[in-house]
């Protein structure tokens, strides 16, 4: 089957393209592939691999050879999915493929804050140790993991991930309930209180109409002062001119942003270049250790020999 990626460039060139090679009669890449471009890069496809290009009822419609598409990511906002089963074209994802990485991303960062490594390890490039009375030198204050109330919004693959790194530092898990749940479930807590209670707040949910701006001035307002916000999902779930305004007046202690509303972000992005020193942005690499990105590829492969040989397996157009 004749396959095409359409935006390769959003995975790192330390990748193998092995496995899916094996599945198909040719692969052709793009680097990335521009809206007006999608029919031509696409024109004698049966298979699109896309991370993020956008597949839509209008380039659909002009591709009726199109037989599959493997869209390089969980998310499959980029799919007019509707359209797709009109046009009779299966449409596959991958999922639980990251939460190595993301775990390892959530923890590195709350690591460096709770340890302050960094901040220690400028003070003795100062010279400030060398010069110290005693054996050591006492910097921004170190705290313990131990104890401390880690909230989890969004508690599939992801989550789960972060949890099991979590409970090995001895920390308190609060998982949250969906905000619109009429019930908690058991071993669950109600989604306020454990902003209310959490130390660390990370976010690992899809963004739906339901999750976008969750995290607003009302939600922001709740945390403790001193409490820390990681989001490693999707940049929508923030109200970001909230957020900006909660760090600035020190509502709560410390944010990390591998994601943002609008990627890559425009210059002049209000959470750039704001100067603060409770603010920490990451371009949208939390998912992406070369491992996580090559079982990625290799999931892809997957999904197109299930389609091969007439089995069902990530398939969302059913």
């Amino acid at each position: 089957m004749r396959t095409v990626f359409l935006d390769l460039q959003t995975f790192s060139p330390d990748v193998s393209l092995s496995a899916i090679e094996t599945q198909v009669s040719s692969l052709t890449t793009y680097p990335l592939t521009r809206p007006e471009q999608v029919v031509r890069h696409g024109q004698d496809a049966e298979i699109l691999i896309t991370n993020k290009v956008v597949l839509g009822r209008k380039e659909l419609a002009q591709l009726p050879q199109l037989k599959l598409i493997c869209v390089a990511a969980t998310g499959t906002n980029n799919i007019d999915l509707a359209a797709a089963r009109e046009f009779g074209v299966a449409v596959t994802n991958v999922s639980d493929y990251a939460g190595n990485s993301v775990a390892q991303y959530v923890f590195s960062q709350i690591l460096e804050y709770f340890s302050q490594t960094s901040h220690n390890n400028q003070n003795t490039d100062k010279g400030l140790w060398q010069k110290s009375p005693t054996f050591c030198h006492h910097g921004n204050k170190i705290q313990e993991l131990a104890g401390k109330k880690l909230g989890i919004v969004g508690f599939g693959h992801l989550g789960q991930s972060v949890a099991k790194i979590a409970a090995a530092f001895d920390m308190q898990i609060l998982i949250a309930e969906r905000p619109e749940a009429s019930r908690v479930r058991e071993g669950r807590m109600a989604f306020e209180e454990v902003v209310k209670q959490s130390d660390i707040l990370s976010l690992h949910c899809p963004q739906t109409p339901k999750t976008e701006n969750l995290i607003n001035a009302q939600v922001l307002k709740l945390m403790k002062p001193g409490a820390m916000l990681i989001n490693s999902a999707r940049g929508a779930i923030i109200d970001e001119a909230a957020l900006l305004t909660a760090l600035k007046n020190r509502k709560i202690g410390y944010a990390v942003l591998d994601v943002l509303s609008q990627e890559p972000p425009p210059a002049g992005h209000i959470l750039l270049d704001t100067g603060l020193d409770n603010l920490k942005i990451t371009a949208h690499i939390a998912w992406a250790s070369i491992e996580a990105q090559q079982r990625l590829l290799n999931l892809i492969a997957d999904n197109i020999d299930a389609y091969r040989h007439n089995r069902q397996l990530n398939r969302l157009d059913c």
